[in-house]
C-alpha cells in the first residue's frame, strides 16, 4: 500500500443568512463528487487565511469575502480516493456582494489543466451534513 503523504489545506464556511455557501461539479454526478464547499491546497509561502480567500474566490467567481474567524484545524484521511491525509485550516467567511440563488462558475488552475466547472448555490445550514469526505466536521463551531 502506498505511503501516505499529509497535504496542507483549507476549507471554507461561507455562511449568509443561515445558508452554506456549497457548490457541485457539473462535469460529474452527484454520486461521484457530491456537495463541496470551496477548499483546496496551500501554496508553498502562503498563509491559510490568503489561501482560503483565494480558494472562495477561484471556485466561486466572486471576490468580497472576508475572513469572520479561523473555527480550528482537523485531518481526514481521503484514502482510498488518494493515499493523503488532509491537514485542513476551517475558516468561517463573509460574503458582503449579492448573489443570485444559483450561479455556474469555474475554476481555470492557472490554464495549467482544463477548467473546473461548478454550480454554486445555498443550502440551510441544517442540511449541511450531507457535505462529502468529512468537510462538515466543524459546522458545529459556527454557532459557538
Amino acid at each position: 500500500m502506498p505511503e501516505k503523504v499529509t497535504k496542507e489545506k483549507v476549507l471554507v464556511y461561507v455562511v449568509r443568512d443561515g445558508r452554506l455557501l456549497v457548490f457541485r461539479h457539473t462535469d460529474y454526478s452527484y454520486e461521484e463528487v457530491g456537495i463541496q464547499v470551496p477548499a483546496g491546497s496551500i501554496r508553498p509561502g502562503e498563509t491559510p487565511e490568503t489561501a482560503a480567500l483565494r480558494e472562495a474566490r477561484e471556485e466561486t467567481g466572486l471576490s468580497d469575502f472576508k475572513i469572520v474567524r479561523k473555527l480550528g484545524e482537523t485531518e481526514y484521511d481521503i484514502s482510498p480516493y488518494r493515499f493523503e491525509i488532509q491537514h485542513r485550516y476551517v475558516f468561517h467567511l463573509e460574503l458582503t456582494e449579492p448573489t443570485p440563488k444559483r450561479w455556474m462558475s469555474q475554476e481555470d488552475h492557472d490554464g495549467e489543466q482544463e477548467p473546473t466547472h461548478f454550480e454554486c448555490f445555498w443550502i440551510p445550514l441544517e442540511a449541511a451534513h450531507i457535505l462529502q469526505s468529512g468537510q462538515g466536521a466543524l459546522l458545529g463551531r459556527l454557532s459557538d
